[in-house]
Formats: C-alpha cells, sequence, structure tokens
C-alpha cells in the first residue's frame, strides 16, 4: 500500500461564477462598487482628471437663515439709500418734469408752423423767441410797477387802518375781539423790525432761487422741445414690433390732448389775466396790475387757484370801500362761470377730457406729494392713464 497523499480540496473562489443560459462562460456577479466608488472619488476629487484650483466646493447657502437675513437687510439698506437720492434731487426732477410738459404743451405751435412750411428749428427759433419776449416784456412792465406800488401800500398803510377802524362791519369785529388793538401792538413791537429784515432776506433768496430755477426750466424746455421728436422715436424703438404701431398711436395721441391741456391752460390764464386787470382798473382798485398777475398764476391751478386770486383781489378792494369789495367778489364769481362754461369748453375741445370726480382726486394726490406743480401735472397725467385705460385695458377685459 502506498503512502499516496490525499488531493487538497478546490479553493474557495473569491466570486462565485454562474453560467449563462445560453451556454456562454460563466460570469462573476460580484459588484464593482468599490472600483466604482474609488473611481468616483478620484473624479470628484479631481475634476475629471484635474485638481480643483480652490478645492471642493460646499453645501450651497440657499437654506441658510443667516444669508436670507443678510440679503434682505441688504435689500432693505440700498430701497433706504434709493430714496434718500431722490429725496436729495427732488427739485431737480421736478424742473426735469415741469420742463417736459412745457416741452410737450409748446410742440403744437411748433407744429403748426411746421404745417406752414418752415423748418423744426426755425419754428423753434420763433416760438422761443415769443416766449422769452413775452417773459421779458412782463418784467419789464411789471418789476416797476409792483416796486411803486408796494411802496405806495407802505405809505398808505395807516390810511387803510384808519379806513377800516370807520367801517362798521370791520368796527362790530374790533369790538368782539380787539383785532385792531392787536395789531397796534404788534406794529408797535421791538420784534416787527427783526421780523421784516427776516423776512425781506427770505424773500430776496426766494427770488434768486425762483430766476434761477425759470432759466433752468426755460434751457431744459428748449432742448427737449428740439428734442421731441428723436425722444419719441427712441421710446417707441424700445417696443416690440408688434406692437410698435399701436403703441405709436397712443404715445402721439397722449402727446397731443398733453400738449393741448397745457397750451389751452395758458391761454385761459392769460385771458384771466387781462380781463381781471381791466376790470380791477375800471373799478378803481389799486395794485390793479399786482393783482391780475396774482389772478392769472392762480388760475393755473385746478380746482382752488381762482378762488384764492378772487379773494386777494377782494380783500384788496376791501380797502377801497365795502361795495367795491362787493363788486369785485361778484365780477369773479360771474367771470368764473363764464370761463368754466364757456371759454374753457371752448379752449379745451381738442385735449383733455376728464371727469370732475377724477380732476379733484388726482388734483389732490398731485398736491399731496408735489405740492402746487403735482396739481398742475396731475390732471394730464389722469388724462393720459384715461385714455390707455379705455384703449387697452377695457378691451382686453371684453375679449376675455
Amino acid at each position: 500500500m502506498s503512502d499516496t497523499p490525499a488531493p487538497k480540496p478546490p479553493a474557495p473562489s473569491a466570486s462565485p461564477q454562474v453560467a449563462s443560459s445560453d451556454g456562454d462562460a460563466p460570469t462573476s456577479t460580484t459588484t464593482a462598487a468599490p472600483a466604482s466608488s474609488a473611481a468616483a472619488g478620484a473624479s470628484e476629487g479631481s475634476g475629471a482628471g484635474t485638481p480643483l484650483p480652490f478645492g471642493r466646493p460646499g453645501r450651497p447657502f440657499n437654506g441658510n437663515p443667516f444669508l436670507f437675513g443678510f440679503n434682505a437687510a441688504l435689500g432693505v439698506l440700498t430701497a433706504w439709500l434709493l430714496v434718500q437720492a431722490l429725496a436729495s434731487t427732488v427739485s431737480v426732477l421736478i424742473l426735469i418734469v415741469v420742463s417736459l410738459f412745457l416741452a410737450v404743451g409748446l410742440n403744437p405751435f411748433v407744429e403748426w408752423l411746421e404745417e406752414r412750411g418752415l423748418s423744426r428749428v426755425l419754428a423753434i427759433t420763433i416760438v422761443f423767441v415769443t416766449v422769452i419776449a413775452f417773459f421779458v416784456i412782463f418784467a419789464l412792465a411789471a418789476v416797476p410797477a409792483l416796486s411803486a406800488q408796494a411802496g405806495q401800500f407802505v405809505e398808505q398803510l395807516p390810511t387803510y387802518v384808519t379806513q377800516l377802524q370807520n367801517n362798521p362791519q370791520v368796527r362790530e369785529l374790533d369790538q368782539r375781539y380787539g383785532l385792531l388793538e392787536r395789531a397796534q401792538e404788534y406794529l408797535l413791537s421791538g420784534n416787527l423790525g427783526q421780523q421784516l429784515f427776516g423776512g425781506l432776506l427770505g424773500a430776496a433768496t426766494l427770488l434768486v432761487s425762483a430766476v434761477f430755477s425759470a432759466i433752468t426750466a426755460l434751457i431744459l424746455t428748449l432742448y427737449f422741445l428740439a428734442a421731441l421728436p428723436s425722444i419719441t422715436r427712441y421710446g417707441y424703438r424700445l417696443i416690440p414690433r408688434s406692437r410698435r404701431t399701436r403703441v405709436q398711436m397712443l404715445g402721439d395721441e397722449i402727446l397731443q390732448r398733453v400738449g393741448g391741456y397745457v397750451a389751452g391752460n395758458l391761454l385761459i390764464s392769460l385771458i384771466a389775466g387781462v380781463t381781471s386787470f381791466m376790470f380791477l382798473s375800471i373799478a378803481g382798485v389799486p395794485y390793479a396790475l399786482a393783482l391780475s398777475i396774482i389772478v392769472a398764476i392762480t388760475d393755473l391751478i385746478p380746482l382752488i387757484g381762482a378762488g384764492i386770486g378772487a379773494a386777494v383781489a377782494t380783500l384788496v378792494a376791501l380797502f377801497v370801500s365795502f361795495p367795491v369789495a362787493i363788486a369785485t367778489l361778484v365780477f369773479f364769481v360771474v367771470y368764473q362761470q363764464i370761463e368754466n362754461y364757456l371759454i374753457a369748453p371752448r379752449v379745451m375741445k381738442s385735449s383733455v377730457d376728464v371727469p370732475a370726480a377724477t380732476t379733484i382726486v388726482a388734483a389732490l394726490i398731485g398736491g399731496t406729494l408735489l405740492g402746487v406743480v403735482g396739481a398742475l401735472l396731475a390732471i394730464p397725467a389722469a388724462a393720459a392713464l384715461q385714455l390707455i385705460t379705455a384703449e387697452v385695458v377695457l378691451p382686453r377685459q371684453e375679449r376675455h
């Protein structure tokens, strides 16, 4: 019997092999997860074969509450800085808006001259020279008269006080409330000179600022008037071509109505000033020129402007006599009816047509935001919004 060693059992396979059903070579069922994980780690760490210069990116900050708070605070700070910047430049913005409206208001006159065969440059020159000549003549006629009449008013002030004392109605009010006694105490007090000096200094500063603003507005108006066609063309080019024609038609209609409103308002104001000057001169009311200028300027203010001018003129007429004051009040009441129902409809027939309620609301909102300038610009802005609503918003609502 030979000592033959027993055969060794087969070593366990690292991976079991399974024969395929179609007789092919056996295949291994072991997963390649470690190898693929290693490859993915190498690819992620090396950036597809190239190392990342700043390392692997971290988790995104989308859900980080600290980042959300930081962005919110940054947005609030930006909004606050923007509001402060707008507040510091509000006077410049008002000048720009007023100049733009004046340019739109003068544009109908320029187009009228262009229709007569003049070039736009020549038409703008004629219109602008006419405007400047009007202001120069107005200043030459008004400033000496205003200064002379102001001096006469100061000289005649004691006489006016005496006339007020002799007036039965004023005497009755003085007996009840002691108005004249308080006025005399105020005039004899030592603070009057300081207040007058401060008032004169403030008035001089206000006058210089008003002259500078007027010159700036005239220069801006000239530039806007010359560049108005190019400005409108550039604005229309920002609109998509499919809607450009309709937007251009609406824009031209808005410019025409706003221009007609501004020009018509200036014409109505001029008529009010001339008519008031004629009546006040015939009635013997002093300072007729100054009062007519006040009436013309305040007549531009919607709703309350005519009442302010009438109240000032009636108060000055009270220094003449009580019947003259009553006649002045009656004149302005009658003239306002003529202006509202006869003059204004004829002048404004081709411009804006805004309902009374819309006019009141627009004037109140504009006056609250920008004062007198806002009240002046609110009505044409409301007319433009009304036209856009009627031509764009309402038809779209009807289709749905």
